[in-house]
């Protein structure tokens, strides 16, 4: 996008040295970072840049991750089945010397994740919640999971919402100044109209070529991290409800998205592998 942008414009005849001024640059980004210092809290303004660094490395959980879930899932669920939920204590008290965790990598990395899962599976296994109760606590739980990754999106929403406003303030700021050398000529005068509107350009052009699409990015990395989350309490609801080991797998392999939802004849062949 950048280089069409300034492609285009030198085709045009235009300079890119052109479109640097510095005062319409500390305009713009000034009060672009103060909107942005200010319409939220310090928690969800940090919670916004590590959201914005994960979504720039990634599109969430892979297909891979998903399907180390799966297998990992049905192992808990295999001895949960074969000698009662008490024996899964020791693997959920401490699932950083898990046998069966240590295994998966790509869970053990992700402290929500397994915070999500031992946090539901810890009182089903202390009987302190019946099985038909754990679906309302992991959907309450998956709720606020909801609510607290859309902030960021929220915060760069409004940045993009505000900045073509702050690069028409630059501009009009580049207009008074242009007021002010009218006697000095067209050419001092061409100079300041040219900064002026190029604050304008600015604004709008991070706004919409920038800041827009990363809201995008984001809303859709954390739609897959849901689905994650999603799979996970299908599966354990599944089990806590009777079903055996593999069904209550299959029935979470139904909420994955097809781009990384394994087939039924490959995650019979991931649980053969397992047995």
């Amino acid at each position: 996008m950048l280089l069409c942008t300034i492609g285009g414009f030198m085709v045009a005849g235009g300079n890119p040295i052109s479109l640097i001024h510095l005062s319409e640059i500390i305009v713009i980004f000034g009060i672009a970072t103060g909107v942005f210092v200010c319409c939220a809290p310090k928690s969800t303004l940090i919670a916004t840049l590590q959201a914005i660094s994960h979504a720039l490395k990634g599109d969430g959980p892979s297909k891979t991750e998903i399907e180390d879930l799966l297998k990992m899932l049905y192992e808990i669920f295999l001895i949960g089945r074969r000698n009662g939920l008490i024996a899964l204590d020791e693997h959920v008290g401490d699932p950083q010397a898990s046998s069966i965790f240590s295994k998966y990598p790509s869970f053990l990395a992700h402290a929500d994740r397994i915070e999500f899962l031992t946090s539901n599976m810890r009182p089903l296994i202390d009987g302190k919640v019946k099985p038909d109760q754990l679906k309302s606590l992991m959907a309450e739980d998956i709720h606020t999971k909801e609510h607290e990754g859309h902030r960021p999106v929220d915060v760069i929403h409004i940045l993009a919402d505000s900045l073509p406003g702050i690069g028409i303030c630059a501009a009009v700021l580049g207009i008074i100044v242009t007021m002010g050398v009218l006697d000095q000529g067209a050419s001092a005068v061409g100079a300041k109209v040219s900064a002026a509107l190029t604050g304008s350009f600015m604004g709008v052009w991070v706004a919409y070529g920038f800041l827009t699409p990363l809201s995008s990015r984001l809303h859709a990395v954390h739609a897959n991290e849901i689905v994650y989350f999603k799979v996970l309490s299908k599966a354990v609801v599944g089990f806590a409800n009777g079903l055996a080991p593999a069904m209550a797998v299959e029935i979470a392999r139904r909420a994955i998205g097809s781009e990384e939802r394994p087939t039924a004849d490959e995650l019979e062949a991931m649980l053969k592998e397992i047995k």
